[in-house]
This record gives C-alpha cells, sequence and structure tokens, in this order.
C-alpha cells in the first residue's frame, strides 16, 4: 500500500481573500467553487506546484476562533520551497508585501530549515527546504 496526503483542508472566514493569497503568492490553480447551500457551506480546492492540494472551506455555521493556531488540531501546513536560499527570499518577498512572518528563517532543534508566515485569517504556514 503506498499512502500519501491527498489533501489538506481549512475552515476560512473570507474564501476569496485565501484563495487570492494562493494564488498570488503561492500560484496557486484554484478549481471551481463548490457551494452546498442547504448545508451552507463552500470550499475551493487550491492545487500547487507539485500536485499538493488544499482545500479552503466555509460554512454559515462555524464559530470564530479567536485563538487560531493555538488549539488542539491542524497547527500549520507546512510547504517545500527546495532550497535555503529559497526560503530566505521567499520570506523577505512577504515582508516586503506586508505578510505577516511569524517565525524568521532558522535552522530547529530537529535539523528543518524553515520560516512561518500567516495567511490573511492568521493561519500558520512553514517554508522549508
Amino acid at each position: 500500500m503506498k499512502i500519501r496526503i491527498e489533501h489538506v483542508a481549512y475552515w476560512v472566514e473570507d474564501l476569496e481573500s485565501v484563495k487570492g493569497f494562493y494564488e498570488t503568492y503561492f500560484d496557486a490553480t484554484s478549481g471551481d467553487r463548490y457551494e452546498n447551500k442547504t448545508k451552507g457551506f463552500k470550499s475551493y480546492f487550491l492545487t500547487l506546484g507539485a500536485g499538493a492540494r488544499i482545500e479552503i472551506m466555509q460554512k454559515s455555521n462555524i464559530e470564530e476562533n479567536n485563538h487560531k493556531g493555538q488549539i488542539m488540531g491542524l497547527a500549520h501546513i507546512a510547504l517545500s520551497l527546495g532550497s535555503k536560499r529559497a526560503v530566505d527570499q521567499f520570506t523577505q518577498k512577504m515582508q516586503a508585501v506586508g505578510i505577516p512572518i511569524v517565525g524568521k528563517p532558522r535552522t530547529t532543534g530537529d535539523g528543518y530549515y524553515e520560516s512561518v508566515i500567516a495567511d490573511p485569517e492568521g493561519n500558520l504556514i512553514e517554508l522549508t527546504v
């Protein structure tokens, strides 16, 4: 059996804003918006360069979480950029356009070289080699 993650999904408040963020900064390609009016549900699948997929979802009755990134469950999405130089350059680009830098580029105790940014809703994205 060959197992791989098919996609990662998370709830957002503003689908269009988060979709635009991934399209603009990660060259994501978006599928058509799915909507189930009965359930008050909307989503997009976003495909990144190497085929990784992220589903961003919105539902009318999801309660706002005032402590994003600080709850049990998904902590971050890690995206590999291929090299330390790419991590450094991309982090600098994000800072230059006002994207929040949560963690500056560094080598972690477990050997990862990474930085951490936040999407428009504060969800964490780890940029790594």
